[in-house]
């Protein structure tokens, strides 16, 4: 059994590496570097640009596939979705696809752009969009860089964005939010339906979730001295359950938890002051719920 998988090529190519990286697939680029190799004999990958995935999965080209959900909704694609991957090139947070016009323009929302120009990628989105707000514009298919069409070339434009970053540089202001998006896990349908297949990506859905829960959390152990454990447990958050063990030494304890990496740096210094000792941070590669 081979199971054709897409992968997005672009921006997210390095960050869907790792993710797998973590959840135990390595895939090497190769001449052909659309087809990467992989060390799970099962898996067929092939690396498109993520607007391409949705179609090809939807017509069984590709058994499944990671994409945008903003690529799947401007398709319009019948795919089953099997998860959502919260991760992307700069951050975990969710991409927004935004409509957005120059700072010194009179525009202040969609309503404004009557009989204007927009240039997008997001053709098909923008269009039903417009639609929905009862605006008549000329919405033309631009291959990237839409901030640099703006003003000379056109009055608006609709992107996406992770951090905002690329439209201040610019010097644009977002006037209407069309869609917030994540990647996701989708499947064709015909794929999903047949048994062999779907065990296989119920296999990749709790390993790549897994490695995403991962990202965030780190482990912390350390030996506390009995008499300063409860000290020692009253810094840890109280929302996680540590594990504590003996040790041969009868008057320390072993203790470990799992937290958000962002705590530590103020975490390990409070557990040093309350008598722990021998502290170790170390990374997570998955973490199943």
């Amino acid at each position: 059994m081979k199971l054709r998988i897409g992968l997005p090529k672009g921006s997210l190519e390095s960050a869907t590496f790792e993710l797998f990286r973590k959840a135990g697939f390595e895939f090497v680029s190769t001449n052909r570097n659309y087809q990467p190799l992989s060390d799970d004999p099962e898996l067929e990958p092939t690396l498109l640009r993520p607007q391409e995935i949705p179609l090809y999965v939807q017509d069984g080209v590709l058994d499944c596939g990671l994409t945008g959900h903003d690529w799947v909704v401007d398709c319009g694609a019948d795919v089953h979705e099997i998860c959502e991957l919260r991760y992307s090139k700069l951050t975990s947070n969710p991409i927004r696809i935004v409509l957005a016009v120059h700072n010194d323009s009179p525009y202040q929302s969609a309503k404004d752009l009557q009989g204007k120009r927009i240039a997008t990628e997001y053709v098909r989105l923008t269009n039903r969009f417009l639609e929905e707000q009862g605006v008549a514009a000329e919405v033309e298919f631009s291959w990237g860089a839409c901030e640099v069409k703006v003003p000379e070339l056109v009055d608006a434009i609709v992107v996406n964005t992770e951090t905002g970053s690329s439209l201040r540089a610019h010097n644009l202001r977002v006037i209407e939010t069309l869609l917030v998006s994540t990647t996701r896990f989708i499947a064709n349908h015909d794929s999903w339906a047949d048994p062999q297949k779907q065990r296989k990506m119920r296999a990749l859905e709790v390993l790549l979730t897994g490695a995403m829960n991962a990202s965030k959390l780190v482990g912390l152990k350390m030996n506390v001295p009995v008499e300063k454990l409860d000290d020692v447990l009253g810094v840890l958050p109280a929302l996680q359950n540590p594990t504590v063990n003996d040790l041969s030494d009868r008057d320390w304890k072993a203790v470990e938890v799992v937290l958000e990496e962002k705590m530590s740096r103020d975490l390990i210094p409070q557990l040093k002051e309350k008598g722990a000792t021998g502290i170790v941070e170390y990374p997570l590669n998955k973490v199943i719920y």
